[in-house]
C-alpha cells in the first residue's frame, strides 16, 4: 500500500466508529422522519432548481437532485439496484418512484436506521437489509447497478468496499458513486478502482454545485436543526450538516482541502456480451 492509501484507510478507520454512533443518535432523536436525507445536496449553478419534483418532495430538492445526478447516468427502468449507505431511505424512495428499477434495496449498518426505513417506506420493490458496507454478503452478479452516495468516507475499509461492489456487479453493470475527497486520496481512489476490476467511465468534480446547494438548502437545515436538536448538540449538527459560518463549509469545498467527486464506473463485461450490446444498439441494416 503506498503512503496515501494508508493514511487514507487510517483516517476512515479513526472516524467511522464516531460517525456510526452519529447516525444512531440522528434516529432517536428524529422519530418522526423529517430528516430523510444527509447528504450535501447539488444544485445547478445556472438553474438552482433542475429537477421536476412532486410537492411532497419539494423540502428536500436539493440532497434529491445530487441522487438524480448520480443515478441518472444510468437509465435504471427495469433493473435491479442496491444503494450502500442508504441512512434514512430517504434517496432509495427516490430512485424507487423517480427512476424505476424493477427492485430497489438499500443495505445500512445501523439497526435503527434499518428499521426506520422498512417502516416509513414500506411500498412493494423497495426494501431494505442490514449489512457491512466492508462485507457485502449478497451472491456474485446480484445487481445490476450500485449506488453510493456521500457514505464511503467513514468506511474502514475503502478496498474491501469496491472489491465487494465488482463481486456484486453483474458483468456489463455500473457502479454510480460520489463523496469527497483530499486530493491526495483521489489518486489512491483511482488506483484502487483499477486494481478492483472497475473501469472509470465518467469522473466530474461537483464540488461548486455542493456547495450551491449548501447555501440554498441553509435556512431550511437551520429551522430543523433549532426544532429538533437539543441546545447543546445545535453546533455538532450544524458541522455535521455543513451549515455556513462552519468549519465544514468554509474549509472543505471553497478552499479545495476536500473535491467532492462524481464517478460513473462500469464492470466489464466478456467480449461475446460486449459485441451482443454493440449489435443490439445498431439500426437495422448495419
Amino acid at each position: 500500500m503506498t503512503i496515501a492509501g494508508f493514511v487514507y484507510s487510517t483516517l476512515q478507520r479513526l472516524q467511522a466508529p464516531v460517525i456510526r454512533r452519529w447516525y444512531d443518535h440522528m434516529t432517536r432523536i428524529d422519530r418522526d422522519g423529517n430528516m430523510l436525507f444527509m447528504n450535501y445536496g447539488w444544485a445547478g449553478l445556472d438553474e438552482p432548481r433542475s429537477l421536476r419534483l412532486e410537492p411532497e418532495d419539494e423540502p428536500f430538492r436539493y440532497c434529491m437532485q445530487l441522487y438524480d445526478r448520480v443515478a441518472g447516468a444510468v437509465d435504471l427502468e427495469g433493473l435491479r439496484v442496491l444503494e450502500v449507505g442508504c441512512g434514512r431511505g430517504g434517496g432509495a424512495s427516490f430512485i424507487h418512484r423517480y427512476h424505476r428499477p424493477v427492485s430497489m434495496t438499500g443495505l445500512d449498518f445501523a439497526p435503527k436506521s434499518v428499521e426506520f426505513c422498512m417502516a416509513r417506506h414500506a411500498v412493494p420493490g423497495l426494501s431494505f437489509v442490514r449489512g457491512d458496507a466492508g462485507a457485502l454478503s449478497f451472491p456474485d452478479a446480484e445487481f445490476d447497478a450500485v449506488i453510493n452516495v456521500e457514505s464511503s468516507h467513514c468506511y474502514p475499509s475503502m478496498k474491501a468496499f469496491l472489491d465487494g461492489v465488482s463481486r456484486i456487479l453483474r458483468p456489463g453493470g455500473h457502479f454510480l458513486y460520489t463523496d469527497y475527497h483530499s486530493p491526495a486520496q483521489l489518486v489512491e481512489l483511482r488506483r484502487m478502482f483499477g486494481e478492483c476490476g472497475l473501469s472509470l467511465i465518467e469522473e466530474e468534480d461537483i464540488s461548486a454545485n455542493v456547495l450551491r446547494a449548501l447555501e440554498l438548502d441553509n435556512d431550511r437545515k437551520k429551522a430543523l436543526i433549532t426544532k429538533l436538536v437539543p441546545k447543546g448538540l445545535r453546533h455538532m449538527f450544524c458541522e455535521f450538516a455543513g451549515m455556513e459560518g462552519t468549519h465544514t463549509f468554509n474549509r472543505s469545498f471553497r478552499t479545495g482541502d476536500r473535491i467532492y467527486s462524481r464517478f460513473v464506473l462500469r464492470k466489464p463485461a466478456p467480449a461475446s456480451v460486449e459485441d451482443a450490446e454493440v449489435r443490439e444498439l445498431q439500426p437495422a441494416g448495419v
